[in-house]
């Protein structure tokens, strides 16, 4: 067992609990051998807590052998996570629950890392169209936490602005788990709709077709805003055009620009007045 999975006690969880939560984020895992649920969950957060090498600590209680401890702290739903940092209760999380979910609340209790502060300055440097400071701020973070799932993400949308489709590809196919992976795939349309483009595979039959086709080759030469224009004028001719592509492709570069942008604000309610 790692040095970070710990049975506690009703003698042993103000040390191993609250004291050890003063330096390192602890997790108490509230379960039951009766419980379906806990057995299923354990195991998942025995992965979890492995890979992140050491951020935090999981503290597991069993409520059966030491019901003391889940009536002190209003635990009420086996199995729960109940989260301390700083001496303190901080948060938690009641019954069985996804991976993805579970790695976001523990993102939410963790303190910023250098990788995640690496991160919000690539994110910054994108909104402001600096592409290679950007790319490097990404890659930092990735060598200070390899795998790090916002700094992937941010490394994707800065190739889909160079219109450079299979390296993002290459970083969606093994994509992990994590709250970032909706917004990356949201990007998988713009990579497929790009590819088809290089490799001409893109249809041509209609004049819908061939504007289209056209401002998916705007997007791959970095003009976003008149790609998302030409994409515009399809759905107000033909809202549900090829299947909803032109749609999804649309929400797809809205994710590669300033979310909290005056023109992403305007695209998405331009949208929605198409739409609805």
């Amino acid at each position: 067992m790692s040095e970070f999975i710990r049975s506690v006690t009703e003698g042993d969880f103000e040390y191993e609990v609250i004291a050890y939560s003063q330096s390192l984020p602890v997790l108490v895992e509230f379960w039951a051998s009766w419980s379906k649920a806990s057995r299923s969950l354990a195991p998942l957060l025995e992965k979890i807590t492995l890979n992140a090498e050491g951020s935090f600590r999981l503290a597991r209680v069993d409520t059966d052998a030491f019901p003391n401890l889940p009536l002190r702290y209003g635990v009420f739903t086996i199995p729960s996570i109940v989260a301390f940092s700083q001496g303190a209760r901080v948060s938690e999380l009641s019954g069985l629950q996804s991976e993805a979910r579970i790695v976001d609340f523990i993102q939410r209790i963790l303190p910023p890392s250098p990788a995640h502060l690496l991160t919000q300055k690539g994110d910054s440097l994108l909104a402001i169209g600096d592409l290679e400071a950007a790319a490097k701020a990404y890659q930092d973070a990735l060598r200070m936490n390899n795998g790090y799932p916002a700094a992937l993400l941010g490394t994707m949308r800065v190739a889909l602005r160079q219109g450079d489709a299979d390296t993002a590809r290459l970083i969606f196919r093994d994509f992990p788990i994590s709250k970032e992976y909706e917004r990356a795939e949201l990007l998988e349309p713009v990579i497929k709709a790009m590819q088809d483009a290089e490799n001409h595979q893109l249809p041509a039959d209609t004049d819908l077709d061939a504007a289209f086709s056209n401002s998916v080759r705007l997007a791959l030469r970095g003009n976003l805003l008149a790609s998302l224009d030409g994409l515009l004028e399809i759905l107000r001719v033909n809202k549900h055009f090829a299947r909803d592509r032109a749609k999804l492709v649309f929400l797809g570069l809205l994710e590669l620009l300033d979310p909290e942008s005056e023109e992403v604000t305007s695209y998405r309610k331009e949208l929605a007045s198409i739409l609805f």
